[in-house]
């Protein structure tokens, strides 16, 4: 299995060889060099790519061949969009999850409480999704994670224990604060990338390119082609005869403490 624990193994060896060769025969310093331009690749790709679980293992989609999904929302609660995303989901009776931001819940309880009262999951998407978050030791991850529980839970009355990476990156001081907090990390398997998109027909054709049994979207509640493709979509998946089911059903999770 490909993971950060195996593949520290696999290079250690590869380096022990590479000295005992170096002893005997004589090589090049640029072989090292080699080594760990290839080593840190592995490393990259395994930050990046959530669906790898190379730090630790994150539900991504589920595997199912009923005709069923679930869609998430990433970055809110946003004043200008969460509200009417939440009438949208009303008038479709479509229950999503909304993997929240911290520092954005003061001055919008409101909308948070009117997420969990329509029967959305609230899930933990860090407290202050910093730029450099993938740069905090693990203590100040977990700190980050465990205040976000907290302002969820001042609003709400609910701890959760889902948790989204912020920019979906990984690495191992993040698993040790996921792992130390209790939480359980969840990815997607659809990445509908509203928050770049331009074009609405284009966006629609790529998420709707992604409906399959068991697929989890990731959309932004902060983005008005969002807004204005979600009809669209949710009607094109209906029509397919696909159910729109909660995050936690879908994943047989525990979305709250």
């Amino acid at each position: 299995m490909l993971n950060f624990r195996n593949t520290n193994i696999f290079f250690i060896v590869i380096l022990v060889i590479l000295i005992g060769l170096h002893v005997n025969y004589g090589l090049p310093v640029y072989i090292y060099l080699l080594l760990f331009v290839a080593w840190s690749l592995f490393i990259f790709w395994g930050c990046v790519n959530v669906s790898s679980g190379f730090f630790i293992k994150i539900v991504c989609k589920a595997n199912t061949e009923k005709k069923e999904i679930s869609i998430s929302f990433d970055d809110g609660p946003a004043e200008n969009y969460t509200q009417q995303i939440l009438a949208i989901l009303k008038a479709e009776d479509v229950k999503a999850t909304f993997f929240c931001i911290g520092n954005r819940i003061a001055g919008n309880e409101a909308i948070l409480k009117q997420v969990q009262d329509q029967g959305h999951i609230i899930g933990n998407h860090s407290y202050s999704h910093h730029f450099w978050f993938d740069m905090y030791s693990a203590k100040k991850m977990q700190d980050d994670l465990e205040q976000m529980d907290a302002e969820i839970e001042r609003a709400t009355g609910l701890k959760p224990k889902l948790f989204r990476p912020p920019y979906g990156v990984t690495n191992p001081n993040l698993a040790k604060a996921i792992r130390n907090g209790g939480h359980t990390p969840v990815g997607w398997s659809v990445r509908s990338l509203d928050t770049v998109a331009k074009d609405e027909q284009q966006l629609l054709n790529k998420i709707n390119a992604g409906i399959k049994p068991g697929a989890v979207f990731l959309f932004h509640d902060t983005c008005k082609i969002t807004l204005n493709v979600l009809p669209k979509f949710i009607q094109e998946v209906k029509n397919r005869g696909y159910n729109i089911i909660p995050l936690d059903k879908l994943l047989a999770l525990q979305p709250y403490a």
